[in-house]
């Protein structure tokens, strides 16, 4: 029996366990959207489509599984780009899905036509146009290998309106094999072992782990592999929850808004075990003085990361928990003498740099301080929420405040610091988990950027709580203002702004508002308590800075503290 190809569209995502799209229909997805209605599969209804992009983000962040997202031609796939990008950077397996005009049409500047393809290719890890209903079940089941394959990260797939109307007999693959593609998952047991006598010859080893931990489910090995090292450890921002906080071991996060023993850590390990991590920018810092005095072991399943940014003398090309569990293998088979020893003063030092320098604030009785409401989130969320951020000042409080103990409890863009990404993620995370906490942290700045997308949550009884760290500047870009252009805050003041409060009743939300430090607390347990979405503007100091930081330029070691 022929299928036409909306319907093999359908088929397909039900093969693929597909439960939710985010979409937001127009002309050349009418035939898809006719045929929707037949199908166990929920649509959402997004207001913007760079909303739904998001939103399957921070599903698949929570998950683990791949999301979905299903938007029309021309400005609704190019409005898509940012959210793409945001999971390329990030590493998130999402499949895109957008309408294009009829294939003889193509190239002839159609109304609402648009290259996606070709604007697309840098951002996506593969994209395709589909111009045969009979490559539709193929291309689809390619898709969704390829997003949650190897290193993971969002797939493109453009389906002109003739091939949607199109019909062929439906056949889904069962096996897929692309040539030219195929990742190492498989870590390589010789490099194993020069890694296991690198360790033990090593006297101030420290672990940093990245998203890839996350990504390949690996977070209980991260802990044994620490646990049985007796070895300290951070990770970056997109690693967070991978390695539960607090504990014993654990450094806090690394980089230019790291804690203090995380910096000075990496400044003086002799042995840096590099975990799913890419090295970049903001965790090295100079160069030429990361990790100056370590040998680096480099565990990642993309190799083109492995030396790219800083040369590592043992690398390992493989999935990270593949890795980790031949390495605690070894442990088991030859375990180091005398280890509670080797590592005493190491740790020892790391405890004296936790003491110097804690992560730290003083909340008087005047002004809300930002770190002190995200404390609160932690403590009456009781450490349960997921989290997702907006993109700045609250992202880095978030990072430091609020204690990550499991890992896809983060949601956060990491790589490419997309503003407006915090509230659509946790709409996505909703809506994968209906009865969890989720929390938007949010600046006054970012939250306007995709805030259309309450009207999503409420829509769909989605009752995410946003809580808005209302400082009343662009508060990052201020913060870089006041500490290298002596206070020149052109272009960031935020002070005509819309009510918070007001705005989410307009919504059908939950709106409230904290002025003093003694009404945080009042406020976050009725945000808590109900049933719908939630805004609560929390206003708090307006010229709070995030310490440590790293300048630009320098040294993990330089930093400003408080």
């Amino acid at each position: 029996m022929k299928l036409t190809g909306a319907q093999i569209f359908f088929e397909c995502l039900k093969a693929e366990g597909v439960e939710v799209i985010f979409g937001l229909p127009g002309g050349v997805l009418l035939d898809l959207y006719d045929e929707m209605p037949k199908h166990d599969i929920r649509h959402i209804l997004v207001r913007h489509e760079q909303g739904a992009a998001h939103m399957a983000d921070g599903y698949a962040r929570a998950t683990g599984r791949v999301g979905v997202c299903l938007v029309t031609s021309g400005p609704g796939a190019t409005n898509t780009v940012t959210g793409i990008a945001t999971a390329y950077m990030d590493s998130i397996p999402i499949v895109v899905f957008t309408g294009q005009v009829p294939t003889a049409l193509i190239g002839n500047d159609a109304f609402q036509e648009a290259d996606i393809v070709g604007i697309t290719r840098p951002c996506t890890k593969h994209n395709y146009l589909v111009k045969d209903v009979r490559d539709l079940a193929r291309i689809i089941r390619e898709a969704f290998y390829l997003a949650r394959s190897g290193r993971p990260g969002p797939i493109l797939v453009d389906l002109p309106k003739d091939v949607i109307n199109a019909k062929t007999e439906y056949k889904y693959p069962k096996n897929i094999s692309l040539k030219g593609y195929k990742p190492t998952t498989e870590a390589h047991m010789g490099q194993i072992k020069r890694a296991y006598t690198a360790i033990g010859k090593a006297k101030r080893p420290m672990i940093y782990a990245g998203g890839g931990v996350i990504n390949s489910n690996a977070a209980k090995e991260l802990k044994q592999l620490g646990e049985q090292l007796r070895c300290p450890v951070t990770t970056t921002l997109m690693g967070l929850g991978g390695f539960p906080a607090p504990h014993e071991l654990w450094l806090g996060m690394l980089g230019m808004h790291g804690t203090f023993r995380a910096n000075m850590a990496v400044g003086n390990t002799d042995l840096l075990i590099a975990i799913g991590a890419r090295f970049d920018d903001r965790i090295t810092g100079k160069l030429d003085e990361f990790a100056p005095l370590a040998k680096i072991i480099h565990i990642d399943i993309d190799p083109t990361s492995i030396s790219k940014n800083v040369k590592v003398d043992i690398p390992i090309v493989g999935d990270c928990k593949d890795a980790l569990k031949k390495l605690l293998q070894l442990i088991k088979e030859s375990p180091i003498d005398d280890l509670e020893k080797i590592r005493k003063p190491w740790l020892d030092q790391i405890q004296k740099w936790k003491e110097t320098y804690p992560l730290a604030y003083e909340q008087k009785d005047d002004l809300i301080k930002p770190q002190y409401v995200v404390e609160k989130l932690y403590e009456l969320s009781e450490g349960k929420g997921i989290i997702a951020t907006e993109v700045g000042q609250n992202q880095m409080w978030a990072a430091q405040y609020y204690h990550f103990s499991e890992p896809r409890t983060l949601l956060t863009s990491g790589g490419l610091g997309t503003m407006g990404y915090g509230l659509p993620a946790a709409i996505g995370a909703q809506a994968a988990f209906p009865d969890r906490l989720v929390i938007d942290v949010a600046g006054d700045g970012s939250i306007q950027m995709c805030l259309q997308e309450m009207t999503t949550a409420v829509e769909n009884n989605l009752p995410v709580k946003v809580a808005i760290l209302n400082n009343q500047y662009l508060g990052m870009v201020r913060q870089w203002q006041q500490l290298f252009y002596e206070k020149n805050y052109c272009s960031t003041c935020l002070k005509i702004a819309p009510d918070f409060v007001k705005l989410a009743e307009a919504y059908g939300a939950l709106g409230l508002r904290a002025h003093k430090p003694d009404e945080v607390e009042s406020v976050i347990r009725e945000g808590f308590a109900s049933p719908k979405p939630v805004i609560m503007d929390f206003v708090v100091n307006p010229e709070e800075c995030v310490y440590p930081m790293v300048p630009a330029g320098a040294a993990m070691t330089e930093m400003l503290l408080a």
